[in-house]
C-alpha cells in the first residue's frame, strides 16, 4: 500500500458565542482537515486545530507547510508511522499542529488497514470515561449560571477558565461553588494568566472549594515558578502549555514541577509523541489528561482513542465541539455528559460530510 495523494480542507467553524480565556477571546475556529489517500482505496483523516498564542500557528501556516510534509509521504507506505513522524519533525521542528494532522491521518489509516479500532492499534482496550465541560471567562454570576446549566445537563465535572487577577478569580470560584453545591468537582485553568504570587494566593484562597486540579498557573517557560506554586498548595498542579513533547515531560517530572501532564495532540504533533508523553508520565509517577484545542469530533475521536488506550491517562477534556455552531463530522465518538462512547469502526471511526467539504477551500497534492 502506497500513499498517492493528500487533500487539505480549510474549515472555518463559528462558535455559538465568543469564548474567552486568559490568552484572548475567539469567535470561532479555523481548522485544517487532512485526507491521506492510498492506492488501495483506503484513506485516513486528520485534523489540525491551531492556537496561535500557544503553538504559533494558524490555518495559513498549516496549509503552507503541508505541501512539504505531503511530499515526504507521497509514494511511501503509510504504515511506517515512526519513520514518517521523525522525518516530519526533522523537516519542521515546530509546526506541531500541522504535523498532528498528518500523524492523525496515518494512524487512522493504520486502523483501517488492519481492520482494528485505533485504541487496539495503540495497544489498549475500550475503557469507560467522561469529559468535563468548560466555562469561559466572564463575570461571576454569568459563569455560575453556566455551571448550574452544565450540572443540570449531567456533566460529572466542570472546568473553569481563570487567569485575570486575584480578586475576580477567587470571586468566580466562590460564586460558582455556591451555585452548584459541594458535590461536583471543579477543574480550573489559568492559561498562564497568573504570576507566582498571585497563583499561590488564589489557590490558597480556594483550597476548600473542591478543586480537582489547576492547569498552567504561570507562564509556560517558568518551570521554577511552576514548581514553587506546586510546593505551596494542596491542589494538584497540571502542566499544559509547558509540555509539548516527551522531552518537556522528562524535565517537568525530574524537577518535580507538577503532578499531572496535559497531552494535546496539536501540541505534541500527534499520537506518536502523545504516547511518548504518557510513557514518561507512567515512569515518573505522574498521571495525564488528554485535552483539546478547538477540534471537531474528528480530532476528538482520535484523542478519545488515546485516552482509552492508556490507563495512565486519568482525565479527559474533550468538550470543544460543544462551542461549535456546526458539526461536519459523520460517525466518530459520541460525547454526552454521561460519558464518551468509542465506535467499533476501524481507525478513529470519524469521517466528514461531503457537502461540508464541498464548501471548504481545498488543495490537492499528488
Amino acid at each position: 500500500m502506497k500513499i498517492i495523494g493528500i487533500d487539505l480542507f480549510k474549515a472555518d467553524i463559528p462558535y455559538w458565542s465568543p469564548f474567552r480565556i486568559a490568552l484572548g477571546t475567539s469567535d470561532g475556529t479555523r481548522n485544517v482537515f487532512v485526507r491521506i489517500r492510498t492506492d488501495s482505496g483506503l484513506y485516513g483523516w486528520g485534523e489540525g486545530s491551531p492556537t496561535r498564542r500557544i503553538t504559533g500557528e494558524n490555518q495559513g501556516t498549516i496549509v503552507a507547510v503541508s505541501g512539504d510534509l505531503a511530499q515526504l509521504l507521497i509514494g511511501q507506505d503509510p504504515l511506517e508511522i515512526e519513520r514518517h513522524t521523525l522525518a516530519m519533525r526533522d523537516l519542521y521542528v515546530h509546526n506541531t499542529t500541522a504535523r498532528c494532522a498528518f500523524d492523525m491521518a496515518l494512524y487512522d489509516l493504520a486502523g483501517k488497514a488492519t481492520d482494528r479500532p485505533l485504541f487496539e492499534v495503540l495497544g489498549g482496550t475500550r475503557r469507560a470515561f467522561f469529559t468535563d465541560n468548560t466555562i469561559g471567562i466572564d463575570d461571576p454570576d454569568t459563569m455560575a449560571e453556566k455551571a448550574v446549566a452544565f450540572q443540570q445537563e449531567g456533566f460529572q465535572a466542570i472546568k473553569v477558565k481563570l487567569g485575570t487577577g486575584l480578586e475576580e478569580d477567587v470571586r468566580r470560584i466562590e460564586t460558582i461553588r455556591s451555585a452548584i453545591g459541594p458535590k461536583i468537582p471543579l477543574r480550573i485553568d489559568a492559561n498562564q494568566g497568573w504570576d507566582r504570587e498571585t497563583a499561590k494566593t488564589v489557590l490558597d484562597s480556594i483550597k476548600n472549594q473542591g478543586i480537582e486540579y489547576c492547569e498552567q498557573p504561570v507562564k509556560y517557560w517558568d518551570y521554577e515558578g511552576l514548581r514553587e506554586v506546586r510546593d505551596s498548595t494542596s491542589i494538584p498542579i497540571m502542566a499544559d502549555e509547558s509540555v509539548f513533547d516527551h522531552n518537556d515531560a522528562e524535565i517537568l517530572a525530574r524537577d518535580r514541577c507538577c503532578d499531572l501532564l496535559n497531552i494535546k495532540l496539536a501540541k505534541s504533533a500527534g499520537i506518536f509523541n502523545g504516547m511518548k508523553i504518557a510513557d514518561v508520565a507512567e515512569a515518573s509517577g505522574l498521571a495525564c489528561m488528554v485535552g483539546s484545542m478547538s477540534e471537531t469530533r474528528l480530532g476528538l475521536s482520535a484523542s478519545a482513542h488515546l485516552v482509552s488506550a492508556r490507563e495512565i491517562i486519568r482525565f479527559a477534556d474533550l468538550d470543544t465541539h460543544y462551542d461549535h455552531k456546526i458539526d461536519p463530522v459523520l460517525e466518530g465518538v459520541e460525547i454526552t455528559p454521561e460519558g464518551i462512547t468509542i465506535p467499533d469502526a476501524p481507525g478513529h471511526g470519524a469521517d466528514l460530510d461531503p457537502e461540508f467539504l464541498a464548501s471548504c477551500e481545498s488543495v490537492t497534492i499528488e
